[in-house]
């Protein structure tokens, strides 16, 4: 069995986001700055009164941390927004080309990501919730859920 490469946290929240919609990616982004910004928006700094000091320094760091995070985090999110949004793209591709196939050669030459990733997108349109848990497998497959109403059903490719 593979192992699997290491990650930074960075990579993770980018995955994490990554299987939300483009479009919760983009609103991860947006929410983060507005929040993020007010937060870095320091206020201004009267005398400060004993027993003052603690809040002081509390307040300074927030803010610093706002500052940098009022940009890291909607790149983050935008990036994260990018890959689900090729991801789609993707997905519904590979279910045209098998659509349109003549014959069942469109299957054959399939890796087995590719494969669970057209079962998953065949769910999709049939109205199941599809939750791709990323697997990681000795195929390397994905690993799917599949959500509709009270129903819940899971594939696993385990490698015996």
């Amino acid at each position: 069995m593979p192992r699997k490469r290491k990650t930074s946290p960075i990579e993770n929240v980018i995955d994490v986001v990554a299987m939300l919609p483009w479009w919760g990616g983009v609103a991860i982004a947006v929410f983060g700055y507005l929040v993020l910004h007010r937060l870095a928006t320091p206020a201004a700094i009267t005398a400060v009164r004993p027993g003052q000091m603690g809040n002081l320094i509390a307040q300074t760091m927030i803010a610093g941390f706002a500052t940098a995070g009022q940009y890291i985090v909607p790149l983050l999110g935008l990036i994260g927004a990018a890959i689900s949004f090729f991801r789609r793209k993707q997905r519904v591709a590979l279910v045209t080309d098998v659509a349109q196939a003549q014959s069942t050669d469109a299957l054959d030459g399939m890796s087995g990501r590719e494969f669970e990733m057209l079962v998953g997108e065949a769910f999709r349109l049939q109205g199941y919730k599809v939750i791709e848990t990323g697997g990681g497998g000795a195929d390397g497959s994905i690993d799917l859920i599949l959500v509709k109403g009270t129903e819940k059903f899971w594939s696993s490719a385990s490698s015996g």
